[in-house]
């Protein structure tokens, strides 16, 4: 081959090379941007009427169904404005209630995802786990939460936990529970947002 044709052929390939890398590289940026906004959807913040913020880690790995429900009702406004209507120190704070005493739901139930119904999650429901509220039925849940303020592993296997409060937030939890000792009311959760990142 001579001198020139050599030359072409090391730009071609250099050229090539130069391509296939910035081809990679924005593939590499497009799947972190990808992966980032996925994991975005992992997270929660419950903002309180008094402006405090309490962060939640979603796992819809070991629970899809609740993760996404609960996604669900947050984007459609659901929960703004409601309350944690059950307070018990010691033990959870529970909201997520339209009728405001612990009848009331979304007008759909889900499947409850723990081990007694048949679905292996394995969350343990120690302090500041978020799950589900609902009644003797395994499917009965649809809106209602709990924030467990203590360790409750007697929980376990029975109640479809899907997340978890993130440690500088449950000093907030722990506030609700002082403020309602305090003067008796209901403490209101003025919005829920997905996606908004920890702070």
């Amino acid at each position: 081959m001579k001198k020139g044709q050599w030359q072409k052929a090391l730009l071609a390939l250099c050229t090539a090379g130069m391509i296939l890398a910035a081809g990679c590289s924005q593939e590499k940026q497009e799947n972190q941007e990808k992966d980032k906004g996925e994991d975005s959807m992992n997270k929660a913040t419950i903002t309180m009427e008094n402006g405090e913020k309490i962060h939640i880690q979603l796992d819809d790995e070991q629970a899809p169904i609740t993760v996404e429900n609960f996604v669900e009702l947050v984007q459609d406004g659901f929960y703004d404005g409601l309350t944690f209507h059950r307070i018990e120190p010691g033990f959870v704070i529970q909201g997520g209630d339209p009728q405001g005493n612990g009848t009331g739901g979304p007008g759909h139930t889900i499947k409850g995802e723990f081990k007694a119904n048949g679905v292996n999650n394995t969350i343990s429901h120690e302090r500041g786990v978020i799950s589900m509220a609902r009644a003797q039925d395994y499917d009965s849940a649809g809106s209602q939460f709990f924030i467990t303020l203590d360790d409750a592993t007697f929980l376990d296997g029975q109640y479809a936990a899907f997340g978890t409060v993130d440690e500088e937030s449950m000093e907030v939890v722990d506030a609700i529970v002082e403020q309602y000792l305090t003067d008796g009311k209901a403490p209101v959760m003025e919005s829920i947002e997905i996606g908004r990142a920890h702070v």
